[in-house]
């Protein structure tokens, strides 16, 4: 499907946001109020992620999506932790880069999947996830 011309807009501010590194005071901030260096744009803490796990019962054998996930928070962590399978998605190109290289250098990229798209047209089928989590997401 051809995206449409709000997304492209939204896809070229994410990818220019994304593409910045992040700073020593945003790495701070981000220990401080998610409790780890994720690269987040959100503020759901790793005490509200890890309800999530407990209350989605994900775990090994399970399958996540994580819609708008930016850089993979939390939809990364939670499969870390859970040992679930994970697709991360969102628009930004760079964001999912980066996602994809955290993955990697953790030691989970055999289970962990990054998909370019919008939440407003996802490319899967019915019944493909266990659970869906979109936390910090404007729609």
């Amino acid at each position: 499907m051809v995206p449409s011309r709000d997304e492209r807009e939204a896809a070229a501010l994410f990818a220019e946001r994304y593409g910045r590194p992040g700073s020593d005071a945003t790495r701070d901030l981000e220990r401080l109020v998610i409790g780890s260096d994720f690269g987040a744009n959100g503020y759901t803490t790793m005490a509200q992620a890890d309800l999530l796990v407990e209350r989605l019962d994900l775990a090994e054998g399970k399958r996540l999506l994580d819609v708008g996930s930016g850089r993979g928070w939390p939809g990364l962590y939670l499969a870390k932790k859970s040992g679930c399978g994970v697709v991360v998605t969102d628009l930004p190109e760079e964001a999912m880069r980066t996602a994809a290289h955290r993955a990697g250098s953790e030691g989970f990229s055999d289970r962990a999947h990054m998909v370019v798209a919008s939440a407003r047209r996802l490319p899967f089928g019915t019944a493909t996830f266990n659970a869906i989590v979109h936390t910090d997401v404007l729609c």
